[in-house]
């Protein structure tokens, strides 16, 4: 029977990440704030919140920190990514309510995890504690932008806009590593983990200086 639970939950986990990860591939290469990004956008949304969930009840089921750490950041990555675009007249006509709040804490208390298992692992010479410090380090840069922006310390009309995309793309990021992580076995495993942060997060810091002044249309 539990063997039974696992491999449900597991084709379920294969299933929303293979999902996510084709929609999210799409929504890249899309116009920003199109018809199609918009519908290919919510695919998205569902398949990375059905595979970050699975994968945080497949990583308590079998242990597994590869399956924690990227269940962990997706979920707060896809979870504030969707919360932000219904922030959009934050702080005058909208307050961040406690869902968002509640995927702030959970972030910082992820982010503890990370540094400590990440040291951890680095002490016993492990090197993919490394993996988890960057992730503990994106975790904690995205949780600081939250709590600027929830207190309306951030007056920057398309801060919302600019948090979607980079959480956003940090959740395809988190998608797109697992992906090589499980089928790429010619590359050393430190550059798979590192590879698509490395790629990626250039095109969030262009997307983001793009829109800081203005919007794209509707989204």
């Amino acid at each position: 029977m539990d063997d039974f639970a696992f491999d449900f939950i597991l084709g379920l986990h294969i299933v929303g990440g293979g999902v996510g990860l084709l929609f999210g591939t799409i929504t890249m290469i899309r116009p920003k704030g199109d018809g199609p990004h918009r519908k290919f956008g919510k695919g998205f949304y569902g398949g990375m919140l059905l595979a970050s969930l699975s994968g945080l009840v497949l990583s308590v089921m079998h242990p597994n920190t590869f399956l924690f750490v990227i269940g962990a950041f997706t979920l707060y990555m896809v979870g504030s990514g969707y919360r932000y675009l219904k922030l959009k007249g934050l702080p005058h006509r909208n307050k961040a309510k406690w869902i968002d709040w509640g995927l702030t804490v959970m972030m910082i208390l992820f982010a503890l995890v990370f540094f400590v298992q990440g040291a951890r692992s680095l002490s016993q010479g492990n090197f993919f504690g490394v993996v988890m410090l960057v992730f503990g380090a994106i975790g904690t840069l995205m949780v600081y932008g939250d709590i600027k922006f929830y207190q309306g310390v951030i007056k920057s009309q398309t801060f919302w806009l600019r948090g979607h995309i980079a959480r956003m793309c940090g959740a395809y990021i988190a998608s797109l590593t697992a992906f090589l992580v499980v089928n790429i076995y010619f590359l050393p495993p430190l550059l798979i983990w590192l590879l698509p942060t490395v790629t990626i997060t250039p095109l969030i810091v262009k997307w983001s200086r793009k829109y800081k002044k203005r919007p794209f249309g509707r989204i």
